[in-house]
């Protein structure tokens, strides 16, 4: 079919199923979400099977060892897909709650309700889980959804779709609630920009390629899930031991999601004793070491950090290090540099610690806590559909809230307007 075509008889369903998406109880919206996880459960070997056709395909392609552990489908990865489903199912439904009534000089009571978006398109690359989590989030929000992965998790993703698709039998949730991009054709995504009579807000989750395009092409309004150069500012006043087990957590964990730590800043009274101990960690653990003067004298095996190394999304075991004269070069160093997704500073130090949550403008900023906290399901969202770096309508991690609006209700009795 061409693509064209394919598109526009997907948004047209999808739209139609969002009117029957809002009108639903939460009991039927949790009844599917309990299902999808038995089916995904049942359905395991098969979804695993496509997952290797991307995985064989990833590395003919290939695909970096990071991209490929994002793109893996294993039996814990498994086992988080459908507990993430479970505690959807647990959460509130903030969809029809009323808040901020209040009475008015005419007589009529004022408040707000919150209501789905709509229809909400999620373009994401690498990760086929977020098949799922966005799927999830969206549906229990009320809304419906077309999902867009990358081509390298073509199979993965649609085995996924297909199986919530299935575990729509049963149960009043339209299967077309879930729209799946049955094409690897380019030209999909930009198409899917154009459609603002269907769509009524995208999600971007991927590199900053794929943020800049839908951002820039995008017709309908954009949750922008930008890069993730996320910074650990290790303080004068820290306890170095709990330092080291940070960063290694932040790095090494996992580096190839977002909320790994892509810079480390050091704070230069405690360079001498501080770095060569984290440099042998990470070293240990295969990390390469991009670091300033001062990094690459005290970590002889650190290679010099270039001007791009400070601005740099390396998903991957590679970090850039620099040693800073003051806790002040150190937040000037994150405001020119980060990308507002998630900074942490490491002190014991109170006065210091407030001041880095205050003034640091990121979706998160944490004080002597890893990173890779910053996390829906850490924060207990649940899932999340991705952590937003915009200061509007959502900011950091987007759960069910962040996938709703509001609109102002009116109680009266008769009255008229004078």
């Amino acid at each position: 079919m061409d693509t064209e075509i394919l598109m526009k008889e997907l948004a047209q369903r999808v739209k139609t199923a969002s009117r029957v998406m809002g009108s639903l109880s939460t009991a039927t919206k949790n009844a599917w979400l309990m299902q999808s996880a038995e089916r995904i459960e049942r359905m395991k070997t098969e979804i695993q099977k496509a997952n290797e056709g991307d995985l064989e395909g990833g590395k003919a392609r290939g695909l970096s060892s990071a991209m490929l552990d994002r793109l893996a489908l294993t039996d814990k990865r498994i086992r988080e897909i459908t507990l993430a489903l479970r505690e959807i199912a647990a959460l509130p439904d903030p969809v029809g709650e009323i808040s901020g009534v209040v009475p008015r000089p005419s007589g009529i009571f004022v408040g707000k309700m919150r209501v789905p978006i709509g229809v909400i398109g999620v373009i994401y690359e690498s990760r086929p889980n977020v098949t799922v989590d966005a799927a999830a989030l969206c549906l229990k929000a009320g809304n419906a959804v077309v999902l867009r992965g990358g081509s390298e998790a073509f199979h993965s993703n649609r085995a996924l779709a297909e199986t919530l698709r299935a575990a729509c039998a049963g149960t009043e949730v339209p299967p077309d609630a879930i729209g799946f991009v049955n094409t690897t054709d380019r030209k999909a995504v930009r198409l899917l920009l154009t459609m603002d009579d269907c769509i009524d807000m995208v999600v971007p989750r991927g590199g900053k390629p794929l943020v800049k395009l839908v951002s820039e092409t995008a017709r309908m309004p954009v949750l922008k899930h930008y890069d993730g150069n996320c910074h650990v500012y290790v303080d004068e006043d820290a306890d170095l031991d709990k330092a080291l087990r940070i960063c290694m957590n932040a790095k090494v964990q996992r580096p190839g999601v977002c909320n790994a730590a892509e810079t480390f800043l050091i704070h230069e009274s405690v360079a001498e004793s501080f770095l060569p101990r984290l440099g042998k960690a990470l070293i240990e653990k295969g990390v390469e070491i991009r670091g300033c003067p001062k990094t690459c004298r005290l970590i002889p095996e650190a290679k010099p950090a270039t001007d791009q190394d400070w601005d740099e999304e390396y998903l991957d075991l590679i970090i850039a290090i620099r040693v800073v004269p003051s806790f002040e070069e150190a937040m000037d160093h994150i405001a020119r540099h980060s990308s507002s997704h998630t900074e942490a500073i490491v002190t014991e130090n109170h006065t210091r610690a407030m001041r880095f949550l205050r003034e640091v403008d990121s979706s998160s900023v944490m004080v002597n806590a890893s990173t890779r906290f910053s996390d829906g399901g850490e924060y207990g969202l649940g899932a999340e559909i991705g952590i937003s770096t915009n200061k509007l309508h959502a900011r950091g991690p987007v759960g069910l809230e962040g996938l709703t609006t509001q609109k102002f209700i009116v109680f009266g009795d008769g009255q008229v307007r004078e």
